[in-house]
């Protein structure tokens, strides 16, 4: 990690809500998902703040290093229908070693659509597959 990765970097992203990001295309297999509205899912809700605060970390990492997500407690608090343009709006409040904390928010221009916090770790790519690896194969870590 750069030394500039510290508490007050930002970054907004926009997305337009397509049908693929509905609802009852969060899980195909699912017949209750399937008779759920055609509204901008949690999940994918969820996934497009995570984008929002990868990218604020990673002009700020070494080569080779990325981050995941290790904790979400995000309020999901309008519907969004397709065809809006949704706003994720993502500020590192946080730096603990390794720790990435963020505060987010989304809105899709009529309402605010979501808000809370966001925790990503910073890993090493290589060593987080070879782990992969060997967890898939039985041998643990």
């Amino acid at each position: 990690m750069k030394e500039s990765l510290k508490p007050g970097l930002e970054h907004e992203l926009r997305f337009v809500v397509t049908a693929s990001k509905t609802v009852p295309a969060l899980y195909p297999e699912s017949p209750d998902f399937q008779a759920m509205p055609a509204v901008f899912a949690t999940g994918y809700l969820v996934g497009f703040l995570e984008w929002a605060c990868l990218l604020v970390a990673k002009p700020h990492l070494d080569p080779g290093e990325q981050t995941v997500g290790t904790r979400v407690a995000v309020s999901h608090e309008a519907a969004t229908p397709p065809g809006l343009v949704v706003t994720a709006r993502a500020k590192l409040v946080g730096v603990d070693g390794r720790k990435l904390r963020f505060e987010v928010e989304a809105d899709d221009g009529v309402d605010l659509i979501a808000r809370g916090t966001h925790e990503r770790a910073v890993i090493v790519r290589a060593t987080f597959d070879t782990r992969l690896a060997a967890k898939a194969s039985g041998q643990g870590v």
